[in-house]
């Protein structure tokens, strides 16, 4: 990240890591304190900017930053008012989301309510004001990658729906969810990826790496996140006949069955079905009274139950059966398994090869 600035500034204190040489480009997570509005400035990757604190006394900055291969998310706190000069990498798009809002935020003169949130494309310089004690969410989006999911999952040209001004109404409550979900995407990248060294300073890397279908599907995750509070208005869509849903929930099992291996995500299946993400929401609700997500993880968890269930033939371990079911983490496996079948696997697994009931073994 460039900054206008030539002041030196006191290095950060990094309390999580980057990027090490054994973790996959385009992925890590960092959090800074600052006590220089420059150094704040400075440690968002891939910006040009430079920050004027306008309120008197010692500045403390944070910023908790996720980078994925084509999608930065972060939170950022700064104790002082800012005059802040912006600009996103060229071919990018910017949502900027006041979450906690002692006093409104400015982009271009313009208000950011508290029912609103910041939009502007990247190559364009803008300016911020926000006041002392102000906290803001921000994703950044590489502009093929949020035009090819607007074209094949949302099934809307993006081009056409691209907001005109900087401060774009959205609903209270979805706003609500949006933040509270890359909070969790956020809290989880903090927690799950940096310990502490001996000496009790650092953030040794403490879990592997994210993969890259893992990377994709987070990423996927966080543009349905920005499409479900629609910035952007979606035309109306002719809702598929009764038969014709219950055929595009078949197909989606089938597909779903045919690919164990791996979690089918919903981007995947509305590429494969030719359908919006929508009408695939749409068709699920209507047929089984549930979102798609959940349905595909618990056929699959149906699928490892069964497999478990018969490891007296099989002689299999619950780490064989769960990355049979396309389950990496074995620790998430395990509280998906327990909370739907109120058992744990190794429970079922103990059952098959004593003969005994499952539900007395769990007790």
């Amino acid at each position: 990240m460039t900054s206008n600035s030539s002041r030196m500034a006191v290095p950060a204190e990094r309390v999580a890591h980057t990027a090490t040489p054994g973790e996959p480009r385009g992925f890590s997570v960092q959090t800074c304190v600052a006590h220089d509005a420059d150094e704040q400035a400075r440690n968002l990757h891939g910006w040009r900017q430079t920050y004027d604190q306008l309120t008197a006394g010692r500045f403390v900055g944070t910023l908790t930053e996720l980078r994925l291969d084509h999608m930065q998310v972060f939170c950022e706190t700064t104790s002082h008012s800012l005059r802040q000069t912006c600009e996103v990498q060229a071919d990018a798009y910017w949502f900027g989301i006041p979450v906690r809002v002692d006093g409104t935020g400015r982009i271009d003169a313009q208000p950011i309510f508290g029912d609103a949130l910041a939009f502007r494309p990247g190559g364009i310089e803008f300016e911020l004001l926000t006041p002392a004690g102000y906290e803001i969410l921000g994703v950044v989006v590489k502009g093929t990658v949020l035009r090819r999911y607007a074209a094949d999952v949302e099934q809307i040209g993006l081009a056409d729906h691209v907001p005109r001004t900087e401060v774009v109404p959205i609903d209270s409550m979805r706003k609500a969810r949006l933040c509270a979900s890359l909070r969790q995407i956020l809290d989880d990248g903090t927690h799950g990826t940096h310990g502490t060294d001996h000496a009790g300073n650092g953030a040794t890397p403490t879990r592997a790496p994210l993969s890259a279908f893992a990377r994709n599907t987070l990423q996927a995750s966080v543009l349905a996140l920005l499409f479900d509070v629609a910035p952007w208005p979606a035309e109306p869509v002719a809702m598929p006949s009764r038969p014709r849903r219950q055929w595009i929930v078949s197909e989606a099992r089938d597909y779903v069955l045919a690919n164990r291996e791996r979690p089918v995500n919903v981007p995947e299946l509305c590429e494969r079905l030719h359908v919006s993400r929508r009408t695939l929401q749409y068709c699920f609700q209507d047929v089984l009274g549930m979102a798609p997500a959940a349905y595909l993880r618990a056929i699959r968890l149906n699928g490892a139950r069964r497999e478990l269930g018969e490891a007296g033939r099989n002689r299999c371990s619950v780490q064989d059966v769960a990355a049979a079911w396309g389950f990496w983490h074995l620790s998430q496996f395990a509280t998906d398994y327990r909370k739907l079948f109120g058992i744990r696997p190794s429970d079922t697994l103990k059952a098959a090869l004593s003969g005994h009931d499952e539900h007395a073994i769990a007790h």
